[in-house]
């Protein structure tokens, strides 16, 4: 079923004119706290991804399950991003954050989602190392990482957050795929 559900699944860039209003009420929402934009416009949001929209080292993808969005994938450079300042970072290092959209999900979706992302990060040779850094209040987000068999790194005192960071090596997607 997992093989099913990702031949469905379809990353496209955010277009920040015409996607801000379902990003505004996907991020808006108290489930999304965690993603810091609880109390932004849409004109904001409009704004927020167009900057991202703008900069080499950032990159948002709706990922779309038949063409309907589903979640919110944003990939970033360490190298270059202040998180990089907060862990030991690696050549080749890549940061993620996702934020999956409100709704009912078929079964075996959420590890469908994460078997795509992880292999289209990885589908770039020169990625090596997949960093995750979630608010350890996101109790959520932890507990999915955790079923995922990643490397659990420091926790670290960000401004707006305490981080736990988490990692996968391309090594290691390898060796369990």
């Amino acid at each position: 079923m997992t093989t099913t559900l990702n031949a469905r699944i379809v990353l496209r860039p955010v277009d920040p004119a015409t996607d801000s209003a379902l990003l505004h009420r996907w991020v808006t929402e108290e489930r999304a706290r965690f993603w810091g934009m609880l109390d932004r416009s849409v004109a904001e949001v409009e704004e927020i991804y167009a900057y991202i929209d703008e900069q080499d080292h950032l990159a948002a993808h709706l990922v779309c399950w038949d063409d309907e969005p589903w979640a919110l994938f944003q990939t970033y450079d360490p190298a270059v991003d202040e998180i990089g300042q907060f862990y030991d970072r690696l050549p080749g290092d890549i940061g993620v954050h996702l934020l999956i959209g409100p709704g009912k999900r078929p079964e075996g979706f959420t590890d469908a989602l994460f078997a795509h992302l992880t292999t289209w990060v990885f589908s770039d040779p020169k990625v090596q190392r997949v960093v995750l850094e979630p608010d350890v209040r996101n109790e959520k987000s932890l507990n999915i990482l955790g079923r995922l068999d990643m490397q659990v790194g420091p926790q670290v005192a960000m401004p707006e957050k305490k981080a736990q960071f988490v990692f996968l090596s391309r090594a290691d997607w390898t060796a369990a795929g």
